[in-house]
């Protein structure tokens, strides 16, 4: 299992790591004192840790998480942005806390966000970085920024309307709604409802079918999944799936997988 030890002293505990299975990284945001809040500082780890572990080419997958069973993340810190009070430092803060989620858009890997708690205001547009989520029962997501007389701001917003749709999007923010994991599952916010814990079934089931999927493979999957999420056209989309067809058809693991199967069927 690796450990977190590179980080510097005033970050070390913002941002925990472990690795339950090879290749599947969690990395939790440890700040359940101040639920989860989503200081820059932590932002700018959290996006370090993510860039530092996709270099890693047996890295299959990461899954961010919150400490405690309240807050995956309760948006970001007002502490830490009571100071932006004008357009410069708007825009700053925008470009320095939006950098650090693209960092996850952008991950060559599969990120996966574990709502352990309510993800609301930044938390959400955090969650929504992620490529999938897992919401635990008693989980909430929310686009609350309404009730700071605010817009989002990390590119949240972008996410959310691609992915519910106008209707839906515009719904959660105007009214504030807190979605719910049934809800937030039968809007596509949420890819599976997780009942029993991090360590429990629930969530060992869903990703262990990416546990024995080769890394090189996820790769090339989320490869396409960035494509779509920018909307690049379907000539670029498809150049991305035949650069990687190539490189996965090439490898080993292909062939050693079609072997297996041939030996199979001539039993």
């Amino acid at each position: 299992m690796r450990t977190n030890t590179e980080n510097k002293p005033d970050e070390a505990d913002n941002i925990t790591q472990r690795e339950p299975h090879p290749g599947g990284l969690w990395l939790t945001i440890n700040r359940a004192r101040k639920h989860n809040a989503l200081a820059r500082p932590v932002l700018a780890a959290l996006a370090q840790a993510v860039r530092d572990a996709g270099r890693r080419a047996d890295l299959r997958y990461i899954v961010i998480s919150g400490a405690g069973e309240k807050y995956f993340a309760a948006g970001g810190d007002l502490r830490d942005l009571e100071s932006v009070r004008d357009e410069a430092a708007v825009m700053a803060m925008m470009e320095e806390a939006g950098s650090a989620l693209d960092a996850i858009r952008l991950c060559p890997v599969p990120v996966i966000a574990y709502l352990n708690g309510d993800a609301i205001g930044g938390g959400a547009e955090l969650a929504l970085a992620c490529d999938l989520r897992l919401q635990a029962a008693h989980a909430r997501i929310g686009y609350i920024q309404a009730k700071l007389a605010i817009t989002s701001a990390w590119g949240g917003g972008p996410d959310l309307f691609r992915l519910v749709g106008p209707a839906h999007a515009l719904r959660m923010m105007s009214r504030c709604e807190l979605v719910d994991a049934p809800r937030a599952l039968d809007w596509g916010l949420a890819d599976a409802v997780i009942a029993d814990g991090a360590d429990g079934h629930d969530l060992a089931g869903f990703v262990a079918p990416l546990n024995a999927c080769p890394p090189q493979v996820l790769r090339g999957i989320k490869a396409q999944a960035i494509a779509a999420r920018q909307g690049q056209p379907w000539a670029a989309h498809r150049a991305v799936e035949q650069k990687h067809l190539v490189q996965t058809w090439l490898h080993a693991d292909h062939w050693a997988a079609a072997e297996k199967l041939l030996s199979k069927g001539s039993r």
